[in-house]
């Protein structure tokens, strides 16, 4: 039994599930990415940001996104299987597909109280303005040097002899 798999949510899900949460007076956490080949430094980003309050949702891109954001050859991993594996750590609490270019819709849509991203977006992170409206704030994970699913796929091609 994949009891995980119903962490996946719909966005109209997240609305209402973020709702509930806010009038129970709990602390909303968001944070996404492609998670294309899950690694150290997703889960360590992962782990950091379902510190930071109550209940962690997972914004992941989906397919069409990956592609519009990484180019054609991507992803590796199909969206549900990327979906799949995240709902299975124990850190998250829901996993919700956006297909849109940027997050900033979701995050819109969520309006979590706490936004997490990854210290080396620190100077780029989408949806600050509308989190920090609505009086929620931006934190910033421990940035992993050294680990990156372009780092991992280069590798991969690289040892394979492909190129």
């Amino acid at each position: 039994m994949r009891d995980y798999v119903a962490k996946i949510i719909s966005r109209d899900e997240a609305k209402r599930i973020r709702e509930n949460y806010r009038n129970e007076g709990k602390t909303v956490v968001f944070t996404n990415g492609c998670y294309d080949i899950l690694h150290a430094g997703h889960v360590s980003g992962i782990y950091f940001a379902r510190n930071q309050g109550d209940v962690l949702f997972l914004g992941i891109n989906s397919d069409l996104s990956v592609r519009l954001n990484k180019g054609p050859n991507r992803p590796i991993i199909p969206q549900q299987q990327r979906a799949e594996l995240l709902a299975a750590l124990e850190s998250v609490d829901y996993v919700v597909l956006f297909d849109e270019k940027e997050v900033a819709p979701l995050i819109g849509e969520i309006l979590p109280d706490i936004l997490v991203k990854g210290a080396d977006r620190a100077d780029h992170v989408v949806g600050r303005e509308v989190v920090e409206a609505h009086g929620g704030v931006i934190r910033l994970a421990p940035f992993i040097e050294g680990w990156s699913t372009t780092d991992i796929i280069a590798k991969v091609v690289e040892v394979s002899g492909g190129g």
